[in-house]
């Protein structure tokens, strides 16, 4: 028996396959959705999440903090950033360099605030002279 198991990123689908088993991190610790598991909705915190399906051994997909849902069979797994791999070394080098590209466009957008911050503050303090 299995599971369909679709992980989902705001603009695109990421995943869309037939899971055996699944294994995932909320904020109260991992745990493992089988077939015929209750259904569930959890927090999820950023992490590993692992699947199985029949044709491969294990998936590990790292994934930023979402939501999980389980109905029937029947997974969703809502995140904002995901990356997969088969092995967990490739896995966590992706994913470090990930962050290092996500902290260089953070940076740039943060310089861009604070231009617009003091373009602001000496527009109002022009207004007040006034």
């Amino acid at each position: 028996m299995e599971m369909r198991l679709r992980i989902l990123l705001p603009f695109r689908v990421f995943e869309d396959v037939r899971a055996l088993r699944i294994v995932a991190e909320s904020r109260d610790g991992s745990f493992g959705i089988l077939p015929r598991r209750r259904d569930c909705v959890a927090a999820l915190c950023p992490g590993i999440l692992v699947y199985e399906t029949a044709q491969t051994q294990e998936v590990y997909v790292a994934v930023d903090e979402g939501v999980l849902t389980k109905t029937g069979y029947d997974v969703v797994v809502c995140v904002r950033n995901a990356i997969a791999g088969q092995d967990l070394g490739q896995l966590r080098r992706a994913v470090e360099e990930e962050f290092m590209h996500l902290d260089e466009e953070e940076q740039e957008v943060r310089r861009a605030l604070v231009r617009m911050e003091s373009g602001l503050i000496r527009r109002m303090a022009g207004f007040y002279r006034d």
